[in-house]
C-alpha cells in the first residue's frame, strides 16, 4: 500500500529509516505523548523489521507506515493503524511527526490521505484516536478533520511515570468529507 499526496508519500518503513525514526520518536517533544518510543537506534531497527511482517491480516497489531516528503524522500514521521482482534470495521490510528516538520500541515495532509484509504479501501465504519488532552496541536488537528470528542478519561493511563488523562476522538464513515 502506497499513498501519495501533493507533498508526501506514505509507504512501508525501511531498515535505512532506523536512525531517523529513532531521532524523532525518542525526542522528548514527540515522546511526551507517545506510548512507544525507542530507547536505542537498534530498538528502532527491530521495530522496523517487525513491521515488515505486519499486514492487514495481522489481527490486534499496529500497521505502521513511513511519512516521506516527495521532494527529498526524507522520513518526517509515521502513521499507524491498529487492526482490531475481531474482523470489525472500527480502527484506531495515530501519527507522529518529527519536531522540525511540525506546524507545516504535514500531519493533516497525511491523515487526510490515510483516512481516505481507511474509509475507502478498508471500508471502515468508524475510526478513533486516543490522545493526551494536553497535546493541544493534536486536539486541533483531529477537530479540523471533523472528529468529535467521545470520551474523556481522567488519569486512565500510566505514561512515562505519571498518570495522564486520555481523550477519545472519533469519526464515522458517513461523516468523512
Amino acid at each position: 500500500m502506497e499513498l501519495t499526496t501533493a507533498r508526501l508519500c506514505l509507504v512501508a518503513l525501511h531498515e535505512s529509516d532506523a536512525e531517523a525514526l529513532f531521532a524523532y520518536r525518542s525526542d522528548p517533544v514527540v515522546a511526551r505523548y507517545q506510548g512507544w518510543y525507542p530507547a536505542t537506534c537498534e530498538e528502532a531497527l527491530a521495530f522496523i523489521r517487525a513491521q515488515q511482517q505486519v499486514s492487514l491480516d495481522s489481527r490486534d497489531s499496529w500497521l505502521q507506515r513511513a511519512i516521506r516528503r516527495t521532494t527529498d524522500d526524507r522520513l518526517i514521521g509515521d502513521v499507524g493503524l491498529h487492526i482490531p482482534a475481531d474482523s470489525g470495521d472500527s480502527y484506531e490510528f495515530g501519527i507522529s511527526i518529527a519536531p522540525a516538520c511540525q506546524s507545516q500541515g504535514y500531519s493533516r495532509e497525511a491523515l487526510c490521505a490515510w483516512l481516505g484509504w481507511v474509509f475507502g479501501q478498508l471500508r471502515a465504519h468508524r475510526v478513533h484516536a486516543s490522545i493526551d488532552p494536553r497535546n493541544l496541536a493534536s486536539v486541533a488537528l483531529l477537530r479540523s478533520l471533523g472528529m468529535r470528542q467521545e470520551a474523556y478519561f481522567r488519569e486512565s493511563l500510566r505514561l512515562h511515570g505519571e498518570w495522564v488523562d486520555e481523550v477519545i476522538y472519533a469519526l464515522l464513515a458517513r461523516e468523512w468529507r
